[in-house]
């Protein structure tokens, strides 16, 4: 390379790669692209490799308008190693799932692999993917190095945890805080120079280890209070409180409290996954269970089953057994306005209620239709003729779409799991 890779970083000049164009790895390409660098983004599946060549976005937060505004000016996508070679940034955004408890990092892996091979002096390689403190050092620098090339002296390596969160309007991948570490010093100048050019806000961190933290100390955070909430909500009816009417009570304390509600159970690419990389590191190097974490996966992973425990009891009630009741889930989703379904607990409800013979429709406005065969659901468009149709309306999602008064109006009997009816006069219950 000519030139020091902070000044092509600092003239947009970089050639940049961002190796999996997921929920993540996509609008980071895509916000590269818009602040002025060359972007190649590296994709292994062909249907996601096709959509993006012809301008059509799968991700929620990405619109068709912005993916063709991207290639316009210079992003391309590809699914061959060799478009890689001589690039001067590379991002790792590839999916890190668990396997029988434990990190599967094959994706990574492969990423590295992919890279190592077509890495240059003086290039930046940085991870995004959400994993256990030691990754960046102990798995990734050792296969990048491979070639011969050693971090800190030839190249330069760091790790950014992710913070994107599908369906907020309100923290984007732009104005949301990104916390940046590098292996070194010059490693972490890089890092923020690269993200400092993509974000409003950048915060470094000592080491690598310990920005790997802090995604799984933010989830894990996030999982033990959901699970905290939703315990007390299956306890509350013992209790006679109203769970929510206090959550509303405690969230007036201006400090020492944050708002969770509770719900059918927690989904996605973050919560049930990060924490469980938590607990099996600290299992791993420690030997001791975490137990926030494990009793957190207890309560969370078993809200779909007391969900469907109270749906047979609002059935039975009003003299119906679940088998041949027709049932219209609203939410196929794991969180309010996004389309991502992995994970959801609404299709573990859905199976549950299916199981006891149940017949059970779907809608959900921002989940294509054509995904019905692989969730195994009916996906029908939502309105007061489906809500009418149903013997029961099951409210697993909040999306704004849903109308509370249209809800209340149409729907003959209703268990909602997600408050969106409180306040409301209605036929049925909620969780």
């Amino acid at each position: 390379m000519t030139t020091d890779l902070l000044a092509r970083i600092e003239d947009r000049a970089a050639r940049v790669v961002v190796v999996g164009q997921g929920y993540v790895g996509l609008p980071l390409a895509m916000r590269a692209v818009e602040v002025g660098f060359s972007v190649t983004g590296y994709e292994i599946d062909p249907e996601r490799v096709a959509a993006l060549a012809q301008g059509r976005s799968y991700v929620a937060d990405v619109s068709n308008d912005r993916v063709a505004a991207a290639r316009e000016h210079g992003y391309r996508v590809t699914d061959q190693p060799d478009d890689l070679a001589d690039f001067d940034v590379a991002v790792i955004s590839v999916p890190t799932p668990l396997r029988d408890g434990a990190p599967d990092l094959s994706y990574v892996r492969a990423a590295a692999s992919t890279l190592a091979s077509r890495l240059c002096p003086g290039a930046l390689v940085v991870l995004e993917s959400t994993t256990y403190p030691g990754t960046t050092e102990e798995l990734v620098r050792p296969l990048l190095e491979v070639a011969g090339l050693v971090a800190g002296t030839d190249f330069f390596l760091g790790y950014s945890p992710e913070r994107i969160d599908p369906g907020n309007p309100s923290w984007t991948f732009e104005n949301t805080p990104k916390v940046v570490s590098g292996i070194d010093a010059e490693s972490l100048r890089r890092v923020e120079a690269f993200y400092g050019a993509l974000v409003d806000k950048v915060v470094p961190v000592g080491s690598t280890a310990e920005a790997e933290l802090v995604k799984l100390l933010e989830n894990t955070f996030r999982h033990v209070n959901i699970a905290l909430v939703n315990e007390l909500a299956m306890f509350a009816g013992d209790l006679g409180v109203d769970i929510w009417s206090a959550i509303d009570a405690a969230s007036t304390k201006p400090f020492g409290f944050l708002r969770f509600t509770p719900g059918p159970g927690v989904g996605g690419h973050c919560l049930p996954v990060d924490p469980s990389y938590l607990s099996w590191s600290v299992r791993r190097r420690s030997g001791h269970a975490f137990r926030f974490v494990e009793l957190a996966n207890d309560v969370n992973e078993h809200m779909p089953d007391y969900v469907v425990q109270r749906i047979i009891g609002l059935l039975n009630r009003h003299g119906r057994a679940v088998k041949g009741t027709r049932i219209l889930l609203l939410g196929v989703a794991y969180k309010a306005a996004t389309s991502d379904w992995r994970e959801s607990p609404s299709i573990a409800v859905a199976d549950r209620l299916v199981a006891l013979g149940a017949e059970i429709g779907a809608c959900d406005p921002h989940v294509a239709t054509t995904l019905a065969s692989t969730l195994g659901l009916d996906l029908v468009e939502y309105g007061p003729e489906a809500l009418a149709a149903a013997d029961l309306v099951v409210v697993l999602v909040d999306h704004p779409s849903f109308d509370a008064d249209e809800i209340c109006r149409s729907a003959r009997l209703v268990f909602d799991a997600k408050g969106i009816l409180r306040g409301r006069d209605f036929p049925g219950e909620i969780l």
